[in-house]
């Protein structure tokens, strides 16, 4: 019997996984045609509703597991299920932004640095301090580091965002049944 749950949060994981790095996707690429992908102004914008849709992704999942399994799932399971749903999405995403900046807008990752740059003109730092950010911008902003950060975040965000949910969906078995 064991066995067979395993199997399901697998697949559940997978199942919501997929819809969530295709979500991710969709607002990547809408954020890239809008212009904000770096804009400081508004780009806490495309996160947020990242979050917010992620969070309810995490939700349905779990609440899936429950309803097409036995009906429980302690507070560790949820914790669990919502850090694979986000594992998938966040491979599903980062590859899709690894080949998008690498090979079909190779042009994102300098249209975001100019932003940036202008920035931090605006904020009247000198051009010695826009060099040496600039210098340590380039290493996390790269297709490579991006596919690398892009997954590790969001398994960062996913378990974070997990912790939470779960305290809502857990159901726990009784200890005596």
């Amino acid at each position: 019997m064991e066995e067979t749950t395993d199997v399901s949060k697998k697949s559940v994981a997978v199942k919501y996984g997929v819809i969530g790095g295709l979500v991710s996707i969709i607002v990547f690429v809408v954020q890239d045609f809008a212009g904000i992908a770096g804009n400081p102004d508004v780009a806490w914008i495309p996160t947020v509703v990242s979050i917010v849709i992620f969070a309810g992704i995490i939700f349905v999942a779990q609440n899936d597991y429950k309803k097409n399994g036995d009906g429980f799932l302690n507070y560790g399971e949820g914790l669990g299920l919502g850090t694979l749903v986000s594992l998938v999405a966040g491979i599903i995403s980062s590859i899709f932004t690894y080949i998008y900046v690498s090979f079909i807008n190779t042009a994102f990752v300098e249209n975001i640095r100019q932003q940036q740059i202008q920035a931090m003109e605006e904020q009247g730092m000198s051009d010695v301090q826009i060099e040496q950010g600039m210098k340590m911008a380039e290493n996390f902003s790269g297709p490579t580091a991006m596919l690398i950060f892009g997954i590790i975040g969001s398994v960062f965000f996913g378990f974070i965002v997990s912790l939470i949910i779960s305290a809502f969906t857990k159901n726990a078995r009784p200890e005596f049944e």
